[in-house]
């Protein structure tokens, strides 16, 4: 595994800005070379102000999405259109002004899907998609990029510390039950397929995050810390703002 690049920033705008600019042109740079480019989004707050700041980027440049993927790392197990989904917030920030076709998004299945199927079955459908998406070269598309923010409790995705998931090796994406933050069921990618990844791009603002920070630049426990386990094939990249980075 890559070790971690860490990127400093003044906060968390500036840190969105940057981490969008840099997206923008590894997109482009796909689209020149004719090849295909999938991107893991995340939610919260900086990981959705990001998403904002590539829809600017993308208009002002003119950006062509029609080669571009779009996977998430973690979904909340709650009805389609629900504001808590990380799904409906990427599309208010991102995914509903931008020209991509609709089967190049990949959302993670919705509690009330119309097969009626619960978060196990849900993972199941998840993981048959990337594999489809795949075309035979493994469990998961050469994702690009993922996203990932961090929790104060070292979570990424929704990957917790404490729950079994963190140790899952066989299937892509899994469904988490317990979460000790609402809601408690959800589904989230595994660790080896966010490993997989060329590139991880962690996501953190605030002094609440900075231990989490420290965690996952060290590296260490997945049990104690997800965070330390999530690393780039190729590279990985701490974003940080000044709080996030004070332990550092």
């Amino acid at each position: 595994m890559s070790e971690p690049e860490i990127v400093r920033t003044t906060d968390a705008e500036q840190l969105a800005q940057s981490a969008a600019a840099r997206l923008a042109k590894l997109i482009v740079s796909a689209e020149a070379a004719e090849r295909e480019f999938h991107l893991v989004l995340t939610g919260g707050g900086v990981g959705i102000k990001t998403l904002a700041a590539l829809r600017d980027e993308a208009k002002a440049s003119g950006m062509k999405w029609s080669h571009v993927h779009l996977w998430w790392g973690d979904e909340r197990f709650l009805p389609e259109g629900d504001p808590e989904r990380n799904e409906t917030q990427a599309c208010e920030a991102l995914i509903d002004d931008i020209d991509i076709p609709a089967h190049n998004v990949h959302p993670m299945p919705s509690s009330d899907g119309t097969d009626n199927h619960d978060a196990v079955r849900g993972a199941t459908k998840y993981s048959a998609a990337l594999s489809v998406a795949a075309r035979g070269r493994g469990p998961v598309p050469e994702f690009d990029v993922c996203l990932l923010g961090v929790g104060p409790d070292a979570h990424v995705a929704s990957l917790f510390p404490g729950l079994p998931g963190v140790h899952e090796d066989e299937a892509a994406a899994i469904a988490v039950h317990d979460a000790p933050k609402p809601p408690p069921t959800r589904i989230s990618l595994a660790l080896p397929s966010i490993r997989s990844a060329r590139q991880v791009w962690l996501l953190a603002s605030g002094e609440g995050k900075a231990e989490a920070v420290r965690l996952g630049v060290a590296g260490g426990s997945v049990d104690e810390a997800p965070v330390a386990g999530a690393r780039g094939a190729e590279k990985t990249v701490f974003w940080v703002d000044g709080a996030a980075a004070s332990k550092l």
